[in-house]
């Protein structure tokens, strides 16, 4: 009662919602750019490479010149100090003093030794307040400098291995996720589709049955049937009813699930077109995992993943034993009661210093690090051999189920055809009181199934054929590597 009741409420839901929008035809290339343009998905891959860019950019920013301004403005002090007169007499007094000082650094880091040189110069000026006024000046014109840490752990010597190959993933990483949304759009395309042909084969079934009904009632009357063929008929005509009723429902499922996909409002209304063709490929399992080895973000990431854990390695060994940092610097400097003295005449300055660092005795902490990092290490090592083990099995299966998808495909459309063919002659022959009930149900079933296994395999095919893509980041069609604009990315 209540299913026979949401039905026409339904239709009437279904046409209030086609007067409200207007009903766009979608292909399945308008349902991938779409996607691939708007889709929230989309929006996130394409920020998560941004912020990749900018790490990668702040790396470079490290081998460049820096340019720093440093200043108190001003520094006010009032405090008792002690005091010698001329008499050598000590005494405490209040002194009230106000400095101001400002200072100019460019610092240039070396990769090479992971060291920095550094150019500066700075101005004080320092007044005395009070009844003994007094202003002086201390400039330093220049001054140069180096700072080196010795038998130290290199930092910028392996960011430069590192940071490449983390930019250089991110890059794959954004084409990957494009071909991952391509895989996704086709799922929620092809739940449309099906949803599509339910209805449509439901809103058939339906008519069928309501014209067979009439006929069976007919025949009943005359004595032609027996009572259980026409029980048998009017079920399929009441299910007929409910399944355009649950047809309809999961119809307007499948709508709202592609719009939230592909970024869409509720007032925007799709049909989808089911693709007429497809890509005849047949692929070649050694070129296939040629070029994913040569281009899946997987292997970058592997590689990453060993180089990170020899940094590791490398790092506790140096912060293990002996540690030295050498700092040195030459340049000039004037103090003066006026500006323009105290940059006359400056005088000379240099400094070296060596500060070291050597552990005595720390019950074989450091040695503890090192031995750790070092079996870290080799749990890399081999879960990164085991990983590209897997990683080729995987690429061996996806080509062979790859190259079955067209004959199925091919398979599938011709079951389609042959059993609609069936299924009209089934129904002639019902017409004409050579078959029962049960023969044309089993026919009309077998017609529904062969339309939702075609679409099934169309799916599959696409499927397959992005996961192929993603997987070599390759476009097999064209012979050539999927690339990408990530200066317009990043704009």
């Amino acid at each position: 009662m209540l299913k026979s009741i949401a039905t026409p409420l339904l239709l009437i839901l279904s046409l209030a919602l086609s007067a409200q929008s207007t009903v766009n035809r979608l292909t399945l290339q308008e349902v991938l750019e779409l996607a691939k343009e708007q889709s929230p998905q989309a929006i996130q891959a394409k920020h998560q490479f941004r912020s990749a860019y900018w790490q990668y950019r702040s790396y470079k920013a490290e081998y460049l010149p820096g340019v720093t301004f440093r200043g108190t403005l001003p520094a006010f002090s009032r405090q008792i100090v002690k005091h010698q007169n001329n008499e050598g007499v000590y005494s405490y007094v209040e002194e009230n003093t106000n400095s101001i000082s400002g200072g100019l650094s460019i610092t240039q880091n070396i990769g090479i030794t992971g060291g920095q040189v550094f150019v500066e110069s700075n101005l004080e000026r320092t007044d005395i307040l009070g009844d003994n006024k007094t202003t002086s000046y201390l400039s330093v014109p220049v001054r140069i400098g180096f700072r080196q840490e010795l038998f130290g752990f290199n930092e910028l010597k392996w960011k430069k291995k590192i940071e490449p190959l983390k930019y250089l993933e991110a890059k794959r990483l954004y084409i990957d996720a494009l071909e991952g949304i391509s895989y996704k759009a086709t799922e929620v395309f092809f739940d449309l589709i099906l949803a599509q042909q339910n209805l449509a084969t439901a809103k058939l079934n339906y008519a069928n049955s309501d014209t067979l009904y009439k006929i069976a009632k007919g025949r009943y009357n005359i004595g032609t049937i027996a009572e259980n063929d026409l029980l048998q008929m009017e079920l399929k005509f009441l299910n007929a009813g409910n399944d355009v009723n649950d047809a309809e429902v999961e119809l307007q499922l499948m709508k709202f699930k592609i719009k939230s996909f592909l970024g869409l409002n509720d007032q925007f209304d799709v049909e989808l077109v089911i693709p007429s063709d497809f890509p005849k490929l047949k692929l070649n399992h050694e070129q296939v995992l040629a070029q994913a080895k040569q281009n899946n973000p997987k292997i970058v990431s592997y590689e990453t993943s060993f180089i990170e854990a020899q940094k590791r390695v490398a790092q506790a060994k140096a912060q293990r034993g002996f540690r030295a940092e050498l700092n040195a610097n030459y340049g000039l400097t004037k103090s003066a009661e006026t500006f323009d003295d105290a940059y006359i005449n400056p005088i000379d300055q240099q400094r070296v210093n060596i500060g070291v660092t050597i552990p005595i005795l720390d019950w074989g902490l450091g040695k503890g690090r090192v031995k750790m990092a070092q079996s870290n290490m080799e749990v890399t090592r081999t879960t990164v051999q085991q990983q590209i083990i897997d990683f080729e099995q995987n690429v061996f299966l996806e080509v062979m189920q790859f190259n079955q998808q067209d004959n199925q495909l091919i398979i599938a459309s011709k079951a389609d055809t042959i059993s609609q063919l069936r299924y009209n002659v089934t129904k002639e022959r019902f017409l004409i009181g050579k078959i029962d009930v049960l023969d044309l149900n089993v026919a009309q079933a077998e017609r529904d199934q062969a339309k939702q296994k075609l679409i099934q395999y169309m799916r599959e095919y696409w499927q397959n054929y992005f996961n192929m893509r993603r997987l070599t980041l390759y476009d097999f069609e064209n012979n050539k590597p999927l690339s990408f604009d990530f200066e317009e990315l990043i704009k």
